[in-house]
């Protein structure tokens, strides 16, 4: 079926636009300008009073929609934030301050968390191990070894590498090759929540999990999540007012308080707009009954279309061979990585031509959602064909 009239707004704002880049913004459903208007609307009803109905109403929904998607034990896990550098920042403040924290992550994390920990670095604050991502087929077995090491005050990796697509095929099994109960570990989700089918269950009391709106969850900008395993890091250094929220009772030995629940990792003031379009978005799939599998094989079955539309087209830097995550394989993301050494200017070329797709150095990346049809896929890839070869 097509998904289609879910986002006719964004759609019909620049009906000549062929997005192929729903893996960096996502288009919206409709259903996000009400939830818009609903924010502002509630915001005249209460003002200064409207967090009671935020914190005590909305965040409790929002909080049970994600946990139900991610097989999460307990929703008061989750914390929220406008970005997830608050959260990076959060994580790295339960660092020890004695000596410089040791890190272990990968050379292909996402810059929030790869700009900060390189800065720090410089200033011999922290002491990172990167382990490469390629070549894929035993990454998760020198990762796995690197971890069981040991001597690590964090783990960190993602789901699924934002500069390949390729998926970690079993995440529990990185976070078990951790052998030190002290270990911070935290795997960054973004590229992998509401896109491939996650149940985190089995590592809910281990591991961190950071997520939020902006791709696969179509809600846009500033609602992101962090789950926060229980009785790991207790008192982040940074920390903002509403981390109190949860505290059962005041400082009693004198320190700062903080709720024993994920809202120790909360910050201060922010737009909670995003939220209202996180959970409008959440309950329209759970009504239409569009789980994560549904999403997920409707975008495999575009991949596997447009991949198969450009063989037959014969472009040599968008050749099968150049995919970085194949799709022979099970474990990929929900967009198609070409490594070629064109990727600027092939990008800069369909730009041109109303295409939206985005490169990362070499690396040329097609992204897909439900607002595309398999239907459509032909007159896809003849408008990229066009753009490149007939232009």
């Amino acid at each position: 079926m097509s998904y289609k009239p879910l986002f006719s707004r964004f759609i019909a704002a620049a009906p000549d636009r062929l997005h192929l880049a729903a893996h960096s913004h996502h288009f919206w459903p409709d259903a996000v300008f009400a939830a818009q208007a609903r924010y502002v609307e509630d915001s005249a009803l209460h003002a200064d009073m409207k967090w009671g109905p935020i914190f005590g109403g909305l965040v409790p929904r929002l909080q049970a929609r994600i946990a139900a998607i991610l097989a999460l034990p307990d929703p008061a896990s989750l914390a929220f934030a406008p970005n997830t550098h608050e959260f990076v920042r959060r994580l790295l403040s339960c660092l020890p301050t004695d000596r410089p924290a040791r890190i272990l992550t990968t050379d292909s994390e996402f810059h929030s968390f790869r700009r900060q920990v390189a800065r720090l670095e410089e200033d011999g604050l922290v002491q990172v191990t990167r382990v490469a991502q390629e070549p894929t087929a035993d990454f998760p077995a020198r990762f796995a070894a690197a971890a069981r090491a040991g001597g690590h005050d964090l783990v960190f990796f993602s789901q699924v590498f934002f500069n390949s697509g390729y998926a970690v095929p079993d995440l529990a099994a990185l976070v078990d090759a951790v052998p030190d109960r002290g270990t911070l570990i935290a795997i960054d989700g973004y590229h992998g929540f509401v896109a491939l089918p996650t149940d985190i269950s089995a590592i809910a009391d281990r591991a961190f999990y950071i997520a939020g709106g902006y791709k696969y969850a179509m809600a846009g900008e500033g609602a992101c999540f962090l789950h926060v395993p229980p009785g790991y890091g207790p008192r982040p250094r940074d920390t903002g007012w509403y981390a109190a929220f949860g505290a059962l009772a005041g400082a009693q030995d004198g320190r700062v308080p903080y709720g024993t629940d994920g809202s120790r990792f909360l910050g201060s003031t922010f737009d909670p707009s995003g939220l209202y379009r996180l959970l409008a978005v959440l309950d329209l799939l759970a009504e239409r009954g569009i789980g994560v599998p549904v999403i997920h094989a409707h975008v495999l079955a575009l991949q596997e279309g447009f991949a198969a539309a450009l063989d037959r087209a014969g472009l040599p830097d968008l050749a099968r061979s150049r995919l970085l995550a194949p799709l022979d394989t099970p474990h990929r993301g929900h967009f198609l990585t070409y490594r070629t050494d064109a990727a600027g200017a092939i990008d800069e070329r369909l730009g041109a031509a109303g295409i939206i797709v985005d490169h990362r150095d070499d690396r040329l990346r097609f992204g897909f959602g439900l607002y595309h049809d398999l239907a459509d896929v032909p007159d896809m890839v003849e408008r990229v064909v066009q753009a490149l070869v007939r232009s």
